[in-house]
């Protein structure tokens, strides 16, 4: 895994993976879709997606535990602090050999620069909310996103998706 590739391809994913508008049932839409991706895949994760601070889907499937939860209000905590997805500023940290803590001060407590919360972005407005999942390793959970926000968006043609880490 190249450091520098992965950034550059999140941020491609952070500027194709934006909506013209962002409503409840959009919300439902994604949620219902990142469950079916989870159980296609036979992992276990809990979902959030939240509008303007607003809960609109939110669902733990069997498997998971009430730390997936403090996993995603973390994650969700530095998507709309920094408007950018949660594994690309844990991977730029760690491109500078620095931590979220030590790089910015911000408590490890609220803020965790982990992979799998995606900004909820609008075209010409930004950041409004946030996707989040949380019960896989983090390259996973941010690849599930990717890939359901991929499909939702009808950009399935498009090369989004990060290189496949190679195992040993």
């Amino acid at each position: 895994m190249n450091i520098d590739q992965d950034l550059e391809k999140i941020a491609l994913q952070e500027r194709r993976l934006q909506f013209k508008h962002f409503d409840s049932e959009m919300a439902w839409a994604l949620g219902t879709a990142l469950k079916a991706a989870a159980e296609k895949r036979q992992v276990a994760v809990a979902i959030d997606i939240q509008l303007h601070g607003h809960p609109l889907f939110s669902y733990a499937m069997p498997g998971t535990t009430p730390d997936n939860w403090d996993w995603i209000r973390r994650k969700r905590n530095v998507v709309l602090r920094f408007h950018r997805s949660s594994y690309a500023i844990g991977l730029k940290h760690e491109r500078a050999r620095t931590t979220l803590q030590d790089g910015t001060g911000l408590d490890p407590k609220d803020y965790s620069a982990h992979g799998g919360c995606f900004p909820i972005l609008l075209v010409g407005t930004g950041c409004v909310g946030s996707i989040a999942v949380s019960g896989l390793p983090q390259r996973d959970d941010h690849a599930l996103v990717v890939s359901v926000l991929q499909d939702y968006l009808h950009l399935a043609g498009e090369d989004l998706a990060l290189e496949a880490v190679p195992t040993s």
